[in-house]
């Protein structure tokens, strides 16, 4: 990470109220928790945005409002604005592939059919820190669902509070 950068911290998720704790919408609850309760969030680049200060580090929070399928073109042009180099990009999003209420973090790799790291690495590349949080798939719950309905779907209480106490235990540095 280059120090005398900001980090541009992205959550993925999908815009509207219809879309609010959803699967999907993991990463829009991470930068909200990470947020504090009284940022001053603006409109810019198709994005929800606000700075804050995170262990010393400057840091932009970022809620695209493109759609989950077009992040990157929210996320290519705030870097190209703040310059931000890739080595401090860090997304937060969705992984089926991750029971409820873990995560992983990688930097690099394929996007492993996630839409929304897909249009992120085309408008980027892929070198950038990933934190995948998970969400569990139907077949862990043997729910013939069909995936694409999944990550739309809402999470139920006892899922919420895995979720949540999955985001307050990412260290983000």
């Amino acid at each position: 990470m280059q120090e005398n950068k900001p980090v541009l911290i992205v959550g993925l998720g999908n815009p509207g109220k219809e879309y609010e704790l959803t699967r999907h919408n993991v990463g829009f609850m991470a930068i909200d928790m990470i947020a504090p309760s009284d940022a001053d969030w603006k409109k810019e680049k198709n994005a929800l945005t606000t700075r804050v200060d995170l262990n010393g580090h400057k840091a932009i929070l970022v809620k695209p409002q493109t759609f989950m399928n077009n992040s990157g073109e929210s996320v290519a042009p705030l870097m190209n604005f703040y310059k931000i180099p890739i080595e401090n990009l860090i997304v937060i999003h969705d992984d089926m592939d991750l029971k409820v209420g873990t995560y992983r973090e990688k930097t690099g790799g394929s996007s492993a059919g996630h839409n929304g790291i897909k249009s992120i690495d085309a408008n980027v590349g892929n070198e950038y820190r990933r934190i995948r949080i998970g969400i569990g798939h139907p077949r862990d719950f043997n729910n013939p669902m069909n995936p694409s309905d999944w990550v739309l779907g809402k999470f139920d209480d006892e899922q919420l509070n895995q979720i949540k106490s999955v985001i307050e235990s990412i260290k983000i540095d």
